[in-house]
């Protein structure tokens, strides 16, 4: 069928013996190396290299490219967010509705995943992936009820067991009392939004969160939740959260907090001060160094448009290019250095410093004997390839792996969890200095002598 359509597409004119040589193409004369998925890649390091038969691996290059520019993208932006986050920040990945198309936005929740975030709102994406799927109630859920004679059914069993009770009529009770405490008046707060969350504690009562903000946090949203979040303790339950959808989030949850805590204190529920607090509301990377230098009381971030979309830098620019043909290196010439291509198949080398450090990426001819640990290296860095440098590595890690050759995949490949594992353990070995997101120091990538020659006698003789 594929060959079909080429003949429909392609010139009248084209021989058919091209089309008859197109139907008996395959991989099994393919190898690909690469370095493993979830490692820090720096620029100019090819992270896969492909050799076969020159038309086979041209075709593969659009593929290629597509699939690892926007994957590698997400992951290096989720990863940004991660870092920024600390360690203990719970992150949710919800950038569905925004995201490019279905596609996009399941490459987005699966390689967020990988780049550090904990759980993500897409249902599908857990489904297929496995990742922890989270999310919290709508507004427009809240919005739908006006008054508490709407909530059916209203009775909920206590978690202990025996007869129902009707937690309408509990959470208005618990209302008055969490209304005293605050010194809000109870007329105040909405009773549509006390109807919704009494709906959902009935429903799930071991899952009960709020969304404090549909109308007023302070007036109505706050006190409501508590009423209901009483109600369901006293029947052996407990809230697991509140989410903030605008305003001055990191305020907001500090002041949400001092809440949790009075109730806690003043009803004697030890747990009630700890309630999760999480925030959503184009949360950007701006936004995380906002709450870090404030300082805020917030537990989880849920992240989408900023984090889907890459607004920062909205493509990656990965390249695929020839490096050699027959065993002929090959050079791609350009007045822009940066953008030249280093020829010939290489062996891809880290060396890590006595700290366990990496301090620099080193690209190497193939047939080139490997570098060793304690051993002087004469290279030159890439930028300032006029002079040598000496490196002494403690360790050398090489960093590509064999994955297909013969028309098999030859390497295990790893769970999506591990990949995720993977990098996050790749992005703590770097120093603080290369790791920081403003301003980092930059990190070098070499070439050895040997390859530097090379390369200075292709561009000669162009």
């Amino acid at each position: 069928a594929d060959v079909a359509y080429l003949r429909s597409v392609l010139p009248s004119t084209t021989d058919d013996a091209f089309f008859d040589y197109l139907a008996t193409l395959d991989a099994s004369e393919v190898t690909v190396t690469a370095i493993p998925e979830g490692s820090v890649v720096f620029p100019r390091v090819p992270f896969l290299q492909v050799k076969g038969p020159l038309l086979v691996v041209q075709l593969l290059e659009t593929t290629l490219l597509c699939l690892v520019n926007y994957a590698s993208l997400v992951a290096t932006n989720a990863a940004r967010f991660r870092l920024l986050a600390g360690p203990d920040m719970k992150l949710m990945e919800m950038g569905l509705r925004r995201a490019q198309g279905p596609d996009g936005a399941l490459s987005a929740s699966k390689y967020s995943y990988i780049g550090g975030f904990d759980c993500t709102s897409n249902i599908l994406a857990g489904k297929l992936y496995g990742i922890p799927v989270r999310g919290t109630i709508a507004h427009s859920f809240v919005m739908s009820f006006r008054c508490l004679e709407e909530v059916q059914p209203r009775e909920l069993p206590p978690q202990a067991g025996g007869d129902p009770v009707d937690l309408a009529d509990l959470a208005v009770s618990w209302l008055q009392r969490v209304c005293d405490l605050l010194q809000t008046p109870p007329g105040k707060t909405n009773q549509g939004e006390l109807a919704a969350f009494v709906s959902y504690a009935v429903t799930f009562p071991c899952d009960f969160q709020g969304l404090l903000d549909t109308y007023c946090v302070r007036r109505s949203g706050l006190p409501n939740f508590c009423a209901v979040a009483l109600a369901l303790h006293q029947l052996g339950y407990q809230a697991i959260g509140v989410r903030l959808d605008s305003g001055d989030l990191a305020q907001q949850s500090k002041e949400i907090r001092e809440v949790f805590r009075a109730c806690g204190a003043h009803f004697q529920v030890p747990w009630f001060g700890t309630i999760p607090i999480a925030v959503s509301n184009d949360i950007s990377e701006q936004s995380l160094e906002e709450f870090r230098r404030e300082g805020s009381e917030i537990d989880m971030i849920g992240i989408g448009t900023n984090l889907v979309t890459c607004p920062l830098q909205p493509s990656l620019g990965c390249v695929y290019k020839l490096v050699e043909v027959n065993g002929s290196p090959c050079l791609k010439l350009t007045e822009d250095e940066e953008k030249m291509t280093i020829p010939g198949m290489k062996a891809i080398y880290r060396l890590y410093d006595a700290a366990g450090h990496p301090f620099m990426d080193l690209m190497a001819l193939e047939e080139e004997p490997s570098p060793s640990a304690g051993q002087e290296l004469g290279i030159r860095v890439l930028g300032r390839l006029e002079e040598t440098t000496k490196v002494i590595p403690t360790t050398v890690e090489p960093l590509h792996r064999t994955y297909f050759r013969d028309g098999q995949v030859c390497e295990p490949l790893p769970s999506l969890p591990d990949v995720r594992t993977h990098a996050q353990v790749s992005l703590n070995l770097l120093s603080p200095a290369h790791r920081r997101l403003h301003e980092p120091q930059p990190y070098p990538v070499a070439v050895t002598e040997r390859l530097h020659r090379l390369f200075l006698e292709l561009r000669q003789g162009s």
